[in-house]
């Protein structure tokens, strides 16, 4: 394959990648602040706000265990073309649904969808662009957090002007989009993305395969992950009620949703290149420990005092999310182990992260206050910072995952 042949087949991966990551988060923030609306029209409760607040965690770790075996079996590209499939049904059908169950279920397929592509798109950095790892990554990143920020920003808008199922079903457009170019990039290959190409390639260079429940990387890896997705979905969820019940608009509420989210663009463009300059990332996290701490005891204590400086220190902690995305690569030697520690960190991370938003609820609810649900957060911060010390010391997952030889 000549070399101008080779860029261009480059460049649509990247393209696809750019749109699928762009797709991975509106399922979540393009619903959250309409659901006091669509509860109200519906008929659902708080307990049922954190029912829809826990579920894209739930479905990322469904399919966090379940996609390495379909990427296997299947290829990396035919699944991510199956994931922005699942996404584009999913979220265009919820939008038309009038009970609580048909919008719970058809959001479980769009998330499904988004699960497996949260999945798959790491690998897929590493295998198309190990020589341009950092920049790949950055935007990859930053697409992921476009792609969260702004259906949280014009989710109202966009329903005073059309009401709330156009708001939700618009964001359909974008996985029909990113399933164009997969569909190219699978033609390109002629077939050779079926099958397990990953484990093959891996066999034949004689390295080694493994469990990655094995290896302490993973575990750390897990927990750095897991409970940083806890309280993301759970500020995702919940700062609309928390700042609505301190005196402010729904408009608001959604506005400090989108600032959240909006603030992770400074980390998504950091964070790669950090981690790849500097060989134990830790004292990053702690800097991430202390804006989460500044940013809960403001929102606890005095919601209405500074409410964009509270939810902007809150949107540096998450810092630690691209951090994990960019460490999945950093501390695997194989596309195999890339693969294998992405799913099990997301996997893992997820099943863990989704009672979070659930929880938050209901200890909301039994004491008519937000101490109790602030005080899981701080649990869930004590864990990411255990499981961050393990993640970013320099070593990898092939070294030591209980890891066999295959030939």
């Amino acid at each position: 394959m000549s070399r101008r042949s080779l860029a261009a087949g480059r460049l649509i991966v990247l393209v696809a990648i750019v749109l699928s990551a762009l797709t991975l988060r509106t399922a979540v923030t393009s619903i959250t602040p309409l659901l006091d609306e669509i509860g109200a029209e519906i008929g659902f409760n708080s307990t049922v706000t954190g029912v829809f607040g826990m579920l894209p965690t739930a479905m990322f770790a469904v399919f966090g265990i379940l996609t390495p075996r379909f990427a296997l079996r299947f290829g990396l590209e035919r699944v991510a073309l199956a994931a922005m499939v699942m996404t584009a049904i999913g979220i265009a059908t919820r939008s038309a649904m009038s009970g609580t169950l048909g919008l719970l279920l058809f959001s479980a397929l769009a998330l499904g969808g988004m699960g497996i592509g949260n999945v798959v798109i790491p690998p897929l950095v590493k295998r198309y662009f190990s020589d341009r790892l950092a920049v790949v990554s950055t935007v990859y990143i930053t697409c992921v957090q476009i792609g969260t920020m702004l259906p949280a920003l014009v989710a109202v808008p966009l329903a005073d002007a059309f009401g709330w199922r156009t708001s939700l079903g618009v964001w359909a457009l974008l996985p029909v989009a990113a399933a164009l170019p997969w569909i190219g990039v699978i033609a390109s290959r002629r077939g050779r993305d079926r099958s397990d190409v990953t484990a093959e390639e891996t066999a034949a260079s004689g390295e080694p395969v493994g469990q990655a429940w094995r290896s302490p990387v993973a575990w750390g890896m897990a927990g750095m992950f897991g409970m940083t997705s806890l309280i993301t979905y759970s500020m995702f969820t919940w700062i609309p009620k928390i700042l609505t019940e301190a005196g402010a608009s729904t408009g608001f509420g959604g506005t400090m949703v989108a600032l959240f989210s909006a603030v992770g663009f400074i980390a998504a463009i950091g964070a790669p290149s950090l981690c790849t300059r500097i060989a134990n990332p830790f004292p990053v996290v702690l800097g991430c420990v202390v804006c989460y701490l500044v940013g809960f005891g403001g929102l606890l204590f005095a919601p209405m005092a500074a409410p964009v400086a509270w939810i902007i220190a809150i949107g540096l902690g998450p810092s630690t999310f691209p951090m994990s995305l960019t460490l999945i690569n950093l501390r695997t030697r194989t596309g195999a182990g890339s693969a294998a520690l992405s799913g099990f960190t997301q996997g893992l991370g997820y099943a863990v992260a989704c009672i979070g938003p659930l929880l938050f609820g209901v200890l909301h609810d039994a004491t008519d206050g937000w101490t109790w649900p602030f005080a899981l957060l701080l649990v869930a911060v004590a864990v990411m910072t255990v499981g961050a010390y393990q993640a970013c010391k320099p070593r990898y997952l092939e070294d030591s995952w209980g890891a066999r030889h295959t030939g």
